[in-house]
């Protein structure tokens, strides 16, 4: 540990780790703000995914993103799960701890996938009951992400950003923004993005999260985004996070891309672009 880096993530870009990149970020050593790693790839005691981590963890600041707690399941959250997480925060220090604002289990099912949530008191409660939990458990404040989505409920009587607001009030987690996610349920749900934004509670945004997304249609010939992280950032969701920054100020921006992953440069070179976009906005700001 001694050897490590702070674990401090700074206003700057970082993209996810991935296998296929290990060797050639040792080897380059890029000149790159973070990196983040799904908890769920590193649960296991040892093995080779831990040894790379270890040596990526020594030179650069480390973000932790969980994708399996289910946050919002109707059910206890799964003991083990969370000092599986536990153990990680205190193995390897990260800056920033996230998970989703969604469900992934139902009984004793676990699903492959991040569901959403209908917005009531009784979700509301059930929620803050969670993130209380996980942060007492893991020593660690949390960060939610907002969800990308495809339905809306019916039952819901709390607007997202209300929802979120509350959460961060009750609990005083904090909120990963993921602005592609704002993108896709905009387009899908036919609202405006940019007035998400406008109410979005952005004093407790700690991270910025940017991926790709797969533009088609539904059955009627609506426009339907699915959120797939195999591509490059679309303009839109660059446009929206050069607003969201402006709002919020410098921030750490995370570059997801988890399917049909491109080689080192195609993947640092969104990061590049995300560093010029972070130094505008403090330009702007001292202007």
């Amino acid at each position: 540990m001694t050897n490590r880096v702070a674990p401090t993530i700074p206003a700057r870009a970082g993209v996810g780790l991935k296998p296929q990149h290990y060797r050639q970020i040792l080897d380059d050593k890029p000149d790159i703000g973070f990196f983040e790693v799904h908890a769920e790839n590193y649960m296991g005691a040892g093995g080779p995914p831990h040894r790379w981590l270890e040596a990526v963890r020594e030179r650069h600041p480390l973000s932790l993103h969980g994708v399996g707690l289910s946050i919002g399941a109707d059910r206890p959250l799964d003991s083990a799960h969370l000092q599986r997480l536990k153990a990680l925060v205190e193995r390897y220090e990260p800056g920033l701890f996230s998970e989703h604002l969604a469900w992934s289990s139902h009984g004793e099912a676990f699903l492959n996938d991040l569901l959403p949530l209908p917005y009531t008191e009784e979700t509301l409660a059930r929620v803050c009951e969670h993130a209380d939990e996980t942060q007492t458990i893991v020593g660690r404040r949390l960060l939610l992400e907002n969800p990308s989505t495809y339905v809306i409920f019916a039952e819901s009587t709390i607007p997202e950003t209300e929802f979120l607001a509350e959460v961060v009030r009750r609990t005083g987690c904090g909120l990963l923004l993921d602005i592609s996610n704002v993108v896709v349920s905009a387009t899908n749900h036919g609202y405006d993005a940019a007035g998400y934004l406008a109410r979005f509670p952005v004093a407790a945004v700690d991270e910025i999260h940017l991926g790709g997304f797969a533009i088609g249609e539904d059955d009627d010939r609506h426009p339907l985004v699915i959120d797939d992280h195999g591509s490059a950032i679309d303009p839109a969701a660059w446009r929206l996070c050069a607003d969201a920054l402006g709002r919020i100020g410098p921030a750490p921006v995370l570059i997801e891309w988890d399917n049909d992953v491109p080689e080192w440069p195609v993947l640092f070179g969104e990061a590049r672009k995300a560093d010029r976009l972070l130094r505008e906005v403090r330009h702007a700001a001292a202007a």
